[in-house]
């Protein structure tokens, strides 16, 4: 990881790689206390939470910030690979490795089926989770594909905008509420881990990874998160950013399943973490009151 990276992070972050079963996963992680995995998802990497993670510093907390195979500075797997029974299995292992006990799960984007849908292999690990930005469950009725995953299975084209052109990550802002905040060395930050063509494979992958029918593969692993998510007896915490093109009309359907859910309504487009950490940092500092 580059200098000027390093220099964004939280002071005292520590790095550090897990073999999750036959790739390495790269973990950032700040702080002592309570474990809080927070989970990003596509198409960036464990620096979405710096910020989340600066709001808590001082609090009791251990902040642990993975990056999924595929993106950031995680090992690369092929394009069959990137199947979301796999990402819960390596996300599974990684909690294995790191014996996570009494955790508060966190996730945005794929990183909540797949922080969530690992956690439901190991029931009792988790006492708090914060959903954001995310999908719970198999899409609900009437359920039509957004543009961008319309346009991730068109043909040669998806290819040369995602593999050759850097798509989506060379427009990350557009997805905003606040477009300022994902723009300059920030927006160079997420770009950088996909600069190469060749390593840049996962975005594509995983945008691929979201249902279009009902006999998708993610289906029976959405199914197994939102059943987990409703039988959960712990507290859950929703911050949701409703100017998010991609997911915020997603919000009343989370509601409707987690109706006891604790719901944080902001002005934040797709990546809130970039622009409203202080809200979701006092959504995990609620559960350790």
């Amino acid at each position: 990881m580059p200098d000027w990276i390093t220099a964004m992070l939280p002071p005292r972050t520590e790095r550090y790689r897990v073999d999750v079963g036959g790739y390495e996963m790269h973990v950032m992680e700040v702080g002592e206390g309570r474990p809080v995995l927070m989970v990003h998802g596509n198409p960036t990497w464990g620096f979405l939470y710096r910020k989340v993670a600066a709001a808590l510093a001082g609090a009791p907390f251990r902040l642990i910030m993975p990056d999924l195979i595929g993106l950031g500075f995680s090992d690369r797997c092929p394009d069959d690979e990137h199947q979301l029974d796999n990402h819960c299995r390596w996300m599974a292992a990684l909690i294995d490795a790191l014996e996570l006990r009494d955790a508060i799960g966190v996730g945005q984007d794929w990183g909540g089926p797949v922080c969530f849908g690992a956690l439901a292999d190991r029931p009792g690990v988790a006492t708090g989770l914060v959903i954001l930005n995310t999908v719970v469950s198999p899409p609900r009725p009437g359920f039509k594909s957004t543009a961008f995953h319309r346009f991730a299975r068109m043909p040669i084209v998806s290819d040369v905008a995602f593999r050759a052109l850097g798509f989506p990550q060379i427009a990350l802002w557009a997805a905003q509420g606040d477009k300022s905040t994902m723009r300059g060395e920030v927006a160079r930050a997420y770009r950088y881990p996909l600069r190469s063509r060749r390593d840049n494979n996962a975005p594509l992958a995983l945008a691929r990874m979201v249902p279009n029918g009902p006999d998708h593969p993610s289906i029976p692993r959405l199914q197994k998160c939102r059943e987990y998510l409703e039988a959960f007896e712990g507290p859950i915490e929703v911050v949701w950013g409703d100017r998010d093109p991609v997911l915020g009309s997603v919000r009343g359907w989370v509601e409707k399943l987690l109706p006891n859910a604790h719901v944080k309504r902001t002005g934040a487009g797709h990546f809130l973490q970039e622009e409203v950490p202080d809200e979701i940092a006092a959504a995990i500092t609620r559960f350790a009151v």
